[in-house]
C-alpha cells in the first residue's frame, strides 16, 4: 500500500473545538482572531515549562539589562523566555484576576514574541473574552490535558499542519479568494526535491551554511520542509531561512515557529515584499516560495512603477511590468534578484504558478518580457504541471518552475517540461478543494524523470529555449480605388489598408522572408511586412520578439471521435432499458 500523507491533524480538530464556546459571543470570521494566537500561546508555555523555575531564579538575580537578555535565554535552554510568575495553568487559580493576570504573563514574553503577540491583537482578543465571561474557559480548555502541545508530544513539522489546517478553516469561513491559499506539505516536498536536486555536493560540504529564503512565506511551512530535508543530507549543515509575510497572523505564527526551533526571529519580516523589500542586499543559495495566484499588484503599484523606472535591471523589476490584475511575476523577478552569483555557487528557485505566466500576454508585453529575459538568459531549468485540486483553497491548473542561474552542461540553453497532471493519489478526506495528493513513490517517479533528463518520455520533453520564441511581425495589404489599384503616397510607396493588417506569429528558428515566402505570399502576393516601433528603443524593428510556453499544446493527445453508429447503438440500447425499467414500475 503506498505511503499516503497524514490527513487532519487530531489536535487540530480539537482545537477546532474551541469554536463551541466562541458561539453567539463572537462571528465566524473572528474565530481565528482567538484560537490562533491561544494556540501558539500555548505552544510556548510548555515549552518553556521545564525551566520555568531557573527563569525566575535568573529573574531574582537582578542583572544588568545588557546582561539580562542572554541570561534569562541561558535559563530558559530556548531562544525566547516569560519572566512572569504565572503559566498558563497558574492561571487558573484566580479566576477573578485572569484578566490582568493573563495581560501581564503576554507581556512578560522576551521581545521578539511580545512583537508577534501585538500581531496578532492578543490584548484586544483577551479584553473581547473576558467582557463575553469567556476568558477562564478558553485558558481553561487550552490547558486541557487532551491537548499537550508540547514539542516531546508533536513535532515542529506537525504543528506545522495544525496550524495550517486552522488557517485554511478559517480562510474557508472568511470567503477569501482562492489567491489566498496554501501550500500542502507534499508540493513542498516536490519543490524542495527539484530545488536541491543536482546541488547535493553544495549542500553536504562540512559546516555548510545555507540560505533560504521565502518572499511570501505564509506560516512558514517551504522553510520548514527545506531546513528538514537539507539536515537529512547533511546533519552539520546549518540552515539560515529568511522570510516575508504580508498577513499578520501568518507572519506571527511564522516568527513563533522559527523562534521555537532556535532559528534568528530577525530574519521574519512582515510587510508588502513587492513594495518593501526587508531583504535587500541579500542573496540565497535556494528559494522556494507559492506567491498568490491571480490577485491584482494596485497597492504596490507606486513602490513597483518608481523602481522599475529608476532602477531598471539594478533593481528588481527590470524585465518588465506584467499586468495590474495578477503579480506573480513580479514575485520571479524579485526571486531571480536575489539568485546567489555563480561564482559563489549560484542559486536555485522552486516557485509554483498558476498557469497564466506560461503564456498571458503577446509579445512585447510585461508577462512576455519577462519571459524573455528568463529564457534568453538561460534561468528556466524545469517546469512540472501539477495535479488538479491539488490545493486547499482553489482546484485550478498550478506548476512548480525551476529557475536557476547555474545550469548543468547538458542542460544549458535547455527547458525540461514535466507533466505529472495524472500523477498522484485520491485522498480519503478531502481538505476543502484539495482532493489529490503525492505519495513519497509518486515524488521519486517525478524527480526520476527530471535527473533522467531524457530527449521525450511520456511525461517529459525538452526543449531549446528558442522552441518558446516567436516574432510577431505586422502584415500590410494595398488600399485600393475603386479600380483596384495600389494607393501610393508621395515617395510611390503603397498606403496600407487598415481593415486588411494583420499579424503573423513566426517562430524564432525560422527565418522570417521564408515564412513569408511559404505561408503568406503564395495567397496575397501583395502583402509585406511593415516595421514596428520598439516601445523601450524607440527604434524601428521588422517585428516584436515574444515568448510563452503553451505548455499543455506540448502534451495534447487527440482522442478520435466515437462512431455515430456506435453512439445511436448506445442510445437505443439506453431507451430500451428506461422503457424496461418504467414497464416494471407500472408506469
Amino acid at each position: 500500500m503506498p505511503e499516503s500523507l497524514p490527513q487532519k491533524p487530531p489536535k487540530s480538530r480539537f482545537i477546532w473545538g474551541t469554536a463551541d464556546l466562541l458561539r453567539n459571543s463572537f462571528k465566524q470570521h473572528e474565530y481565528g482572531d482567538v484560537i490562533l494566537p491561544f494556540t501558539v500561546m500555548r505552544r510556548l508555555d510548555v515549552t518553556l515549562l521545564p525551566t520555568k523555575e531557573q527563569v525566575l531564579e535568573t529573574v531574582k538575580a537582578n542583572l544588568p539589562e545588557a546582561l539580562k537578555d542572554a541570561a534569562l535565554k541561558k535559563a530558559s535552554e530556548c531562544d525566547f523566555y516569560n519572566t512572569s510568575r504565572f503559566t498558563m495553568e497558574s492561571l487558573l487559580d484566580d479566576a477573578d484576576g485572569i484578566k490582568d493576570n493573563l495581560v501581564n504573563y503576554v507581556s512578560s514574553f522576551s521581545p521578539e514574541v511580545v512583537d508577534l503577540f501585538d500581531r496578532f491583537k492578543i490584548y484586544d482578543a483577551i479584553k473581547d473574552l473576558d467582557d463575553a465571561d469567556l476568558l477562564f474557559l478558553i485558558v481553561e480548555r487550552f490547558c486541557d490535558p487532551n491537548i499537550d502541545l508540547s514539542p516531546e508530544s508533536i513535532s515542529n513539522a506537525d504543528m506545522g499542519d495544525i496550524y495550517e489546517e486552522l488557517i485554511r478553516k478559517f480562510s474557508e469561513m472568511s470567503n477569501e479568494t482562492a489567491g489566498e491559499h496554501f501550500s500542502p506539505r507534499d508540493g513542498l516536498k516536490l519543490a524542495v526535491e527539484l530545488v536541491i536536486a543536482g546541488a547535493e555536493d553544495d549542500l553536504t560540504q562540512p559546516n555548510r551554511i545555507v540560505k533560504c529564503s521565502d518572499p511570501c512565506a505564509g506560516t512558514g511551512g517551504a522553510l520548514a520542509v527545506f531546513a528538514t530535508r537539507v539536515h537529512e543530507l547533511n546533519p552539520n549543515a546549518q540552515v539560515v531561512s529568511y522570510a516575508q509575510e504580508i498577513n499578520p497572523q501568518t507572519y506571527a505564527i511564522c516568527k513563533s515557529d522559527t523562534i521555537l526551533k532556535g532559528g534568528d526571529p530577525s530574519h521574519v519580516y512582515l510587510g508588502d515584499t513587492l513594495s518593501n523589500d526587508y531583504m535587500a542586499g541579500e542573496t540565497f543559495g535556494y528559494q522556494i516560495s507559492n506567491p498568490p495566484y491571480g490577485v491584482k499588484w494596485e497597492k504596490s503599484k507606486s513602490a513597483v512603477i518608481e523602481e522599475y523606472e529608476k532602477l531598471g535591471f539594478a533593481g528588481r523589476f527590470g524585465a518588465g511590468l506584467p499586468r495590474i490584475s495578477d503579480g506573480q511575476l513580479l514575485f520571479v523577478e524579485h526571486m531571480v534578484s536575489k539568485m546567489r552569483p555563480v561564482n559563489e555557487g549560484g542559486g536555485r528557485i522552486a516557485v509554483f504558478m498558476n498557469g497564466s505566466p506560461l503564456f498571458t500576454g503577446n509579445a512585447g508585453s510585461g508577462e512576455s518580457e519577462i519571459r524573455r529575459y528568463l529564457l534568453e538568459n538561460d534561468l528556466v531549468e524545469t517546469i512540472v504541471a501539477m495535479p488538479n485540486d491539488f490545493f486547499f483553497n482553489t482546484g485550478i491548473a498550478t506548476y512548480v518552475w525551476v529557475i536557476t542561474n547555474n545550469k548543468s552542461d547538458e542542460r544549458k540553453g535547455k527547458v525540461q517540461l514535466i507533466n505529472a497532471n495524472g500523477i498522484y493519489s485520491k485522498m480519503r478526506k478531502n481538505l476543502g478543494n484539495k482532493r489529490n495528493e503525492f505519495t513519497d513513490a509518486q515524488i521519486k517517479e517525478i524527480m526520476n524523470e527530471h535527473r533522467a533528463f531524457p530527449a521525450e518520455s511520456e511525461i517529459s520533453k525538452i526543449f531549446d529555449n528558442e522552441d518558446f520564441g516567436y516574432t510577431t511581425v505586422k502584415v500590410c495589404r494595398p488600399l485600393r480605388d475603386k479600380n483596384g489599384n495600389p494607393i501610393c503616397d508621395k515617395k510611390g510607396k503603397p498606403k496600407a489598408d487598415k481593415k486588411l493588417n494583420d499579424t503573423e506569429n513566426i517562430p524564432l528558428k525560422e527565418d522570417i522572408q521564408e515564412y513569408m515566402e511559404r505561408e503568406v505570399l503564395p495567397y496575397a502576393p501583395d502583402a509585406w511586412i511593415e516595421p514596428v516601433k520598439n516601445k523601450r528603443t524607440k527604434q524601428k524593428e521588422i517585428g516584436t520578439v515574444g515568448y510563452e510556453i503553451p505548455f499543455t499544446r506540448y502534451f495534447y493527445e487527440y482522442t478520435p471521435l466515437r462512431p455515430s453508429t456506435d453512439i445511436l447503438s448506445e442510445i437505443k440500447n439506453l431507451e430500451a432499458q428506461i422503457s424496461d425499467d418504467l414497464a416494471k414500475a407500472g408506469l
